[in-house]
């Protein structure tokens, strides 16, 4: 159903090629704008600094992810990508319990980014209906004042580009920002500091008999620990090791030469013991995050027709829970279920306000966790006590009874809502739980 004839996508990385994937169905062509120079292997990329830490498909962007890939989980994993069986693999210790370890059925796939989105990258270079421009740079849009409407682009080499579509997932300082607020045009926002710092390396560690999990989370309990840290095996037979540290428990003046030194803060050695005899393979990587946004496009009264905007240019999540590719491929789908079922006159302010239903019960999932810091700053989520106090109980009893934690995980993962955990047999536990703790 190729009845338009362009669109402009700006930026190449995983929120850009999911939306071109998508798009490639309806127009007879997708040009992406990216910065980057062309990779000719599975390397970090200088746009995407983030892309030495710790990445997760959740369930719902992986298994979207195949839907809009046929066949890339296997391909993943033919090249090294690590399967696991969620609950069973995974040692997660998490506000001061350890996660029940079982059999619950369902799959994770353990890599670095750089081998996720090279991958991707393969599908889409076999689309004849995409054209990616290496090394360009956006420096204005061709703008039709009189109809408030975006037509092109300009390159900053000078060339001119025109579009029935232009889609930024350039990410979450991008150019569409800028420019609509040079343009005088408010974009409501939401604006949360975390002054989140994420240190990793890539080592290999020695075999050991004794080592019962795949990938291990040692997630702080809040207030009193800011620290967290994970050790992932992944492609190569190698693990990736991360620590993430909120509100200057690893400060910016901090010189970190080995993760020995980090893996002592924790609450619990279990890295520490790992690191012990590890073989670093890449240099230590940092990257800080001092504070997360949410841009609400949707409520943009007068935003120029013929722009979207997907993934980090409408909602940089905190990292630290893994959801932000997942979010992009549940977005990249909303847009698909969009162009198959409704007209394709007004997809942008269709798309922004799907988008806008995907992020709003994550963004509160979030903040509730990030808000049990003191220091964190910016707008509470209306009734937080009480869902710090129920999420809370959620977490205790997940550690212990195999249906809650189940719920959880389904949740967590994206795949169902999170009023599956009001179900009046989990708020009789939690109120159980809390009794119990109050009475000790």
């Amino acid at each position: 159903m190729l009845d338009k004839n362009k669109v402009i996508i700006i930026g190449g990385g995983i929120a850009g090629k999911l939306a071109a994937r998508v798009l490639s169905n309806y127009y007879k062509e997708i040009m992406i704008i990216e910065q980057d120079s062309e990779v000719s292997s599975p390397a970090p990329r200088k746009g995407a600094p983030q892309g030495n830490h710790i990445h997760a498909l959740l369930h719902a962007g992986e298994h979207g992810l195949e839907e809009l890939f046929p066949g890339i989980t296997e391909k993943f994993q033919s090249t090294g990508a690590v399967v696991i069986n969620s609950t069973k693999d995974l040692a997660w210790h998490h506000h001061g319990v350890w996660k029940l370890r079982y059999d619950g059925s369902y799959t994770t796939t353990l890599q670095t980014r750089p081998h996720l989105e090279w991958h991707i990258n393969q599908y889409i270079i076999q689309d004849k209906n995409i054209i990616i421009q290496y090394n360009q740079s956006v420096k204005k849009f061709i703008y039709d004042e009189v109809k408030n409407r975006i037509t092109g682009i300009e390159l900053k080499n000078g060339s001119v580009i025109h579009a029935d579509l232009v889609v930024d997932a350039s990410g979450a300082s991008s150019f569409s920002h800028r420019w609509l607020t040079e343009k005088g045009i408010h974009i409501p926002a939401e604006q949360v500091k975390i002054d989140l710092t994420y240190v990793s390396q890539i080592v290999e560690l020695p075999e050991n008999d004794d080592r019962d999990w795949t990938i291990k989370l040692l997630y702080p309990n809040p207030p009193h620990e800011k620290m967290a840290g994970s050790i992932s095996r992944v492609e190569g037979n190698r693990y990736l090791v991360t620590f993430i540290g909120y509100h200057d428990s690893i400060t910016s003046k901090e010189k970190i030469t080995s993760l020995v030194e980090l893996a002592k803060k924790l609450s619990k050695s279990d890295i520490y013991h790992e690191l012990q005899n590890a073989n670093p393979v890449t240099d230590i990587s940092i990257y800080r995050v001092p504070h997360i946004t949410w841009r609400k496009i949707d409520k943009v009264k007068n935003l120029p027709e013929g722009l979207l905007m997907i993934g980090d240019t409408i909602c940089r999540i905190d990292p630290f829970f893994g959801q932000g590719m997942s979010i992009a491929v549940v977005e990249a789908l909303a847009l698909k279920g969009i162009l198959e079922t409704q007209s394709q006159e007004n997809i942008a302010q269709k798309f922004h306000q799907e988008a806008a239903k995907i992020i709003a019960p994550i963004w509160n999932m979030v903040l509730t966790e990030d808000f049990r810091y003191p220091e964190t700053t910016g707008k509470k989520p209306l009734g937080l006590p009480i869902l710090q106090w129920y999420a809370k109980n959620v977490f205790l009893l997940s550690g212990k009874d195999e249906k809650i934690y189940d719920s959880f995980i389904k949740v967590m993962n994206l795949k169902r809502p999170m009023t599956i955990l009001m179900k009046p047999r989990i708020v009789f536990e939690v109120l159980k739980c809390s009794f119990k703790k109050s009475a000790e």
